[in-house]
């Protein structure tokens, strides 16, 4: 199973609950890649690694003729990932000038889909924009959570993100389904969060969508995990009262998708 974690808008949480669904996945004894579609390259940061120490990358299997397999780095057990750098910003710019459209989304499909069959889940961390990078994570994913902060700024760009998923969907992908909207970084004592949510499931009805019931709380102990500890909070042996977060989440993610399997039968 292919799963995305999607939003236009950066510092929602996607590398944060990218990196803790994998170790939940990890947890339970199932073999996860991770592919750092952003050029942030934050993904090996998550667990104690530099960016910059590895030889290959996603940016190298996009643009030349490099396995795959040897972009493909173990970083805990369990888990491997698919490293990016800064080079990858400018991929949509250095491919376009030989390929199309629908070969510029097709990368990932002819590069990266057949590894679907050696691990059980595959997560794509996507870039903070609606770019050719994000294009090619929809075309081979089952599934898109998109991460969503409950602010003014984030509000206007919801709507874009599930319309490219659409598009996707009608034109690339007709497999593809959205999961739902995961509400990151809350603060349950602020009101006007509480009246973005409302706002926010008013705007998912036109689109037959809901936000998840776990909400992702805004704290700090996700980053202390990954600066301390030197893995997701998921996977860190002490004890924290937001552990469990992602553990819910996934929980939810299982019944969400259960239903649209039965649903589709």
């Amino acid at each position: 199973m292919i799963i995305s974690i999607s939003n236009n808008k950066g510092g929602v949480l996607k590398t944060t609950t990218t990196t803790n669904l994998a170790g939940v996945l990890a947890s339970y004894g199932n073999k996860v890649l991770i592919v750092d579609a952003d050029s942030q390259s934050n993904v090996p940061l998550c667990f104690g690694a530099n960016p910059d120490d590895y030889r290959i990358n996603l940016y190298d299997i996009l643009t030349s003729n490099v396995p795959v397999e040897e972009a493909i780095y173990k970083v805990h057990k369990n888990i491997d990932i698919i490293p990016s750098n800064d080079s990858l910003k400018d991929i949509q710019v250095d491919e376009a000038k030989t390929k199309t459209r629908p070969e510029l989304v097709s990368l990932f499909k002819n590069k990266i889909y057949h590894l679907k069959e050696r691990y059980d889940y595959i997560l794509i961390d996507t870039p903070p924009n609606l770019d050719s990078l994000t294009g090619n994570a929809f075309v081979i994913s089952d599934y898109v959570v998109i991460p969503h902060q409950p602010e003014l700024f984030s509000m206007r760009s919801l709507g874009k993100v599930i319309d490219n998923i659409l598009e996707c969907k009608e034109y690339m992908n007709p497999k593809l389904e959205i999961i739902g909207v995961l509400i990151t970084l809350i603060d349950g004592r602020t009101k006007v969060h509480n009246e973005f949510i409302q706002e926010t499931n008013k705007d998912l009805d036109g689109y037959d969508l809901t936000i998840f019931d776990t909400f992702v709380p805004k704290t700090i102990e996700f980053e202390n995990s990954f600066a301390y500890k030197r893995v997701p909070l998921t996977l860190s042996k002490r004890s924290s009262e937001y552990k469990h977060v992602y553990y819910d989440v996934w929980k939810e993610i299982e019944e969400r998708i259960d239903k649209k399997v039965k649903v589709g039968n």
